[in-house]
């Protein structure tokens, strides 16, 4: 038997590819005219990108459509190229970003995300280029809490890659789970599937240079922090409680995982929110509602730094539900403590990288 390309094409024509719906040779994936040497072939198939669910199933297509058309004695080499460039590997992500801090609580409602929102807007007022990760997937509480709910990312082509542009306000660079799914729709997902998808908002976004960039960890200690350890070499962590007993002792556990031998990701400092109760007719007065000074005993305790006790205040709950968070007001009380807040993560930031060698991405393993 004589081989020679038509064949070889006509063979391709008979299998679809799911991507497009269309075969092979419609949807322009055989690279160049087939390479024969006798009863060797060899293709070149160009799928969009590297993590194309179809690709292993449409290469063992093409193969089987040459031996079913043509011969089962034609050895086949079947070779990929991509239109994108493929994802960076683990450790060369984010290249251009300076610092990778994780805002973290060892149980919900101690306000973990309001510090976030507004330490990311307060280094913005300090003149740095802040990007902000909600990294609560299941439960995204950011495109709220910016008032850009109803915003859409697009994706774009750099350097070869097509990746998702971040959400732009109040000059932080956004990006959330929450851009993709229905704000009244639960995001019922299982780890592997949360996981991916947190990966895809690292790796396949264009967050460019940033100065920070704050990542949003849900509460607790899970698949998600156990994912951003193994992905992204974390700068440090700042941990928020508030000052009962029952927040502070899992404070100590979320201090412990970054702490963990295995982990080794040193903790900036830790933040004590709802630290006491002003009302506003009284501003002299300080009521402690949930106990004092728990934090700053636990901090001093830890060996860790306390960058901010944050008092209850009405404005700051109100201001985020309307998508205007504290920070952005500078005069008030609240903008100042934050602002003070942004101040001592960056002087401790900065201390942090004089002192220590940069965090390695570690190699966590679950727990049989």
């Amino acid at each position: 038997m004589t081989l020679y390309p038509k064949l070889i094409v006509d063979a391709l024509a008979t299998v679809v590819y799911p991507g497009t719906k269309k075969n092979l040779i419609e949807s322009e994936m055989l690279a160049d005219t087939p390479s024969i040497d006798g009863m060797n072939v060899r293709i070149v198939l160009v799928f969009p990108r590297d993590t194309d669910p179809f690709l292993r199933s449409t290469v063992k297509a093409a193969e089987a459509a040459i031996h079913y058309h043509i011969s089962p004695d034609v050895k086949v080499t079947i070779e990929t190229e991509f239109k994108s460039k493929p994802r960076p590997e683990v450790g060369k992500m984010l290249p251009n970003v300076k610092n990778i801090i994780a805002v973290s609580s060892g149980k919900g409602g101690v306000g973990k995300s309001t510090v976030a929102v507004n330490l990311a807007i307060s280094l913005v007022r300090l003149g740095y280029k802040v990007g902000l990760l909600d990294a609560d997937v299941l439960g995204p509480s950011i495109p709220k809490m910016f008032d850009v709910e109803n915003e859409r990312p697009y994706a774009s082509e750099v350097d070869g890659r097509q990746l998702i542009e971040p959400i732009v306000k109040y000059g932080v660079k956004l990006l959330s789970v929450g851009f993709f799914v229905a704000p009244d729709t639960a995001t019922v997902w299982r780890g592997g599937m949360a996981t991916s998808v947190l990966k895809q908002l690292i790796a396949d976004a264009d967050w460019g240079e940033l100065d920070y960039f704050i990542i949003d960890t849900p509460p607790g200690t899970g698949d998600i922090h156990l994912t951003l350890l193994q992905t992204l070499s974390i700068t440090g962590a700042i941990i928020i409680s508030t000052p009962q007993a029952v927040a502070l002792a899992d404070a100590r556990k979320g201090i412990d995982m970054y702490q963990n031998d295995k982990v080794n990701v040193p903790i900036l400092g830790l933040v004590e929110n709802m630290a006491w109760f002003t009302p506003a007719e009284l501003p002299e007065n300080k009521y402690y509602i949930f106990g004092k000074e728990g934090c700053k005993n636990l901090a001093k305790e830890m060996g860790v730094p306390l960058l901010a006790q944050l008092p209850i205040v009405q404005s700051i709950c109100e201001n985020g539900d309307e998508g205007r968070p504290s920070a952005l007001d500078a005069e008030t009380i609240t903008g100042q403590a934050f602002l003070s807040l942004a101040q001592a993560v960056v002087t401790v930031t900065n201390r942090r990288n004089k002192e220590l060698a940069p965090t390695r991405i570690v190699d966590v393993k679950r727990a049989n």
